[in-house]
């Protein structure tokens, strides 16, 4: 090659790498169908080529800002009424790029873990809800998931219109918020779903300000050599392909284990329904399950029904060798039609194999709701089931490099890249996975929050969902992690500018994904509404503990935000959830009926009550609201050290 072509090349080359930097680019929060927050300064931010004039037109504005020796720019656009569509446009030096179909209004950031990222498709009444979606003023954002040990600039996802065809995704918490406000003040909303199912309020709260808290806060984390994580994630990466290929390649399919005829003698014993985390420790993968049925003569040849309750993830059900059924999510209950000439007389064999990706695995629901029913009866399936691991993360040293390894992994790669971004306020729903610390909630929480509104550089309104009721029933009072989280959650609202929607009433026992998404998103509206938007006529908020008096054998409990009056859910006015206790601190279950807007408390068992607390469990019972509908909050009168104070 001689010296000319050499030369032409290179120059190519240089010229190559010079485009590279040379086009001004803009974070994926701007894109077409964004949202800008109205009546505040527009901050619009990006990279492009050192000292490159960036220029930025939106509506009537037209503004320049110069990138500095990195490449970075910022503009300040002048605060805008709500309105659109608009088109905003953005030229650099060698590019121009345009952005369509842009709202102002309200800029709602929703966060949290799954109660929050869970979406329309899996709640009540999903299937009318997504077809009646057609509102073209709410637009979603999105986040996609991700983890970082560093402070990122960047992040992923799209914004997206509301309508039946989109909807589907979006967090029903938040929809449902975001469509209350748009209905009652006819602007419009956006909401930015960054949240992340499972994970602790650690992850979501930055480094600088997690660092600050006493060391009692990081004591979990010391084992952990962040320094080396990039590194270790690189080796875990390598561990990651060789199990992704082994799940491709179960050895359960290839070798047939849904044949009744396969050798089990290596196989073993499990109870079902359990997560198998009870019995296996942290593990994810593929894991066959067998069961053996014996049905009497008059089943053989005859259709069937098969139920097997929720499944985590996903699973392939056989019976006989026979596939019945499939299917893919955690949130579905299995009920699997099985056809004529399946069954047989005496002994039938159930095979189930189940994928679990991360979380939680196995056949996990109600003993009660796992079954097979044939013509002539019901047969439990609850039992002792035998299992082999097919492909496990175990098998391949992989982890999971799970969002709560370690603090700020969750703020660094997903909240800190928009903290730029005006916004009206934040919406949250989190707190299940930090339950059994109930007790550093109370600064960890408040910490989170601060730590938000300092990085955004103002006092955003900050509003959370508190956690539903879960679990059994208790029989008689007692401590409870979940309370005392509820407690934490209540104590956050001595910060200025919060509120905290109750839904001890609309919870599941038997799931902690309550299905009732639609009266969340409504409670966190009414907030807003009344404490952002002026609509001071609404009421926001259920009854809450005023103060006790005793009087004698009764204690005598006075409540704030009764709004028009307190209504009892009981033909006979009783009231549920009281339990009381004298000086030894030994409660019992109260009884309890309205004096007015006044709530009597008293046990023959508590001669000398000291002590009141209401919806004090993981469960409790509720049906104190005021007449507009809001439950009253969980509240104790004592301070006694609970069960997560250490």
């Amino acid at each position: 090659m001689n010296k000319n072509i050499k030369l032409f090349f290179l120059c190519c080359f240089s010229l190559v790498l010079a485009n590279l930097h040379a086009e001004v680019k803009l974070p994926r929060i701007f894109s077409d169908n964004m949202v800008l927050q109205r009546d505040k300064p527009i901050k619009i931010w990006g990279w492009a080529d050192k000292n490159e004039t960036v220029e930025v037109s939106f509506i009537n504005q037209t503004k320049k800002v110069k990138a500095d020796k990195n490449g970075n720019w910022i503009l300040l656009l002048d605060p805008v009424a709500y309105g659109g569509p608009y088109t905003m446009e953005v030229k650099g030096k060698n590019n121009k790029i345009s952005f369509d179909n842009i709202l102002v209004g309200e800029v709602w950031l929703c966060s949290g873990q799954s109660n929050m990222e869970w979406t329309v498709e899996n709640i009540m009444n999903a299937t009318t809800e997504i077809r009646e979606a057609n509102h073209p003023q709410i637009r979603t954002f999105n986040v996609d998931k991700d983890i970082s040990t560093k402070p990122k600039d960047e992040l992923n996802g799209a914004w997206q219109v509301c309508s039946p065809h989109t909807v589907a995704n979006f967090s029903a918490v938040a929809y449902f918020f975001a469509r209350k406000l748009n209905k009652e003040l006819n602007m419009p909303v956006g909401i930015i779903n960054s949240s992340w199912g499972g994970t602790d309020i650690e992850t979501w709260t930055s480094a600088d300000a997690f660092s600050k808290l006493p060391q009692q806060f990081r004591e979990r984390y010391k084992s952990i050599d962040i320094t080396n994580f990039d590194l270790q994630a690189k080796d875990n990466e390598i561990s990651r392909a060789k199990y992704v290929e082994a799940m491709n390649n179960d050895p359960g399919l290839s070798g047939n284990w849904y044949e009744p005829s396969t050798n089990i003698s290596d196989w073993q014993k499990m109870q079902i329904p359990q997560l198998w985390e009870n019995v296996l420790g942290n593990v994810d993968g593929i894991i066959w399950f067998r069961y053996n049925l014996t049905l009497p003569k008059e089943d053989e040849g005859k259709a069937a029904t098969i139920q097997l309750g929720p499944i985590d993830d996903n699973d392939i059900t056989w019976i006989n060798g026979i596939k019945v059924g499939e299917t893919a999510g955690y949130a579905t209950n299995r009920v699997y039609e099985i056809p004529a000439n399946v069954l047989k007389a005496g002994e039938n064999t159930i095979i189930i194999k189940v994928t679990d990706y991360s979380g939680g695995g196995g056949i996990y629901g109600k003993a009660d709701d796992i079954y097979l029913r044939t013509q002539n009866g019901e047969y439990p399936l609850a039992g002792e089931w035998l299992y082999k691991e097919a492909v496990t993360n175990k098998m391949f040293n992989y982890i999971d490099m799970s969002p709560n390894m370690y603090y700020s992994l969750l703020y660094n790669a997903m909240i800190n890249p928009i903290t730029q971004l005006s916004i009206k306020g934040a919406i949250w729903y989190q707190g299940e996975n930090n339950a059994s610390q109930a007790y550093n909630y109370r600064t960890l929480f408040p910490t989170m929050i601060n730590n938000w509104r300092e990085k955004w550089g103002y006092e955003f309104p900050f509003y959370w969902v508190q956690l539903a009721n879960f679990m059994a029933k208790d029989n008689t009072p007692k401590d409870s992690e979940w309370a005392e989280l509820r407690e934490a959650q209540t104590m956050t609202l001595s910060l200025p500018q919060t509120g905290q929607a109750v839904i001890t009433d609309i919870g599941d026992a038997d799931d902690i994904h309550p299905r009732n998404k639609q009266d969340v998103g409504l409670r966190l509206a009414l907030i807003a509404l009344n404490k952002d938007y002026g609509k001071t006529d609404i009421v926001y908020s259920g009854p809450t503990f005023k103060a006790m008096n005793i009087e004698g054998k009764k204690a005598i409990i006075e409540y704030n935000n009764i709004g028009q009056g307190l209504s009892v859910n009981n033909k006979y006015g009783y009231i549920e959830g009281f339990a009381i206790a004298g000086a030894d601190q030994n409660f019992e279950w109260a009884k309890a009926y309205l004096d007015g807007n006044k709530v009597v408390v008293y046990s023959d068992k508590v001669a000398n009550p000291v002590a009141v607390r209401y919806s004090w469990s993981n469960n409790p019972d509720v049906n104190l609201f005021n007449k507009e509908g809001l439950p009253a909050t969980p509240f104790r009168t004592d301070n006694w050290k609970g069960i997560t104070q250490h």
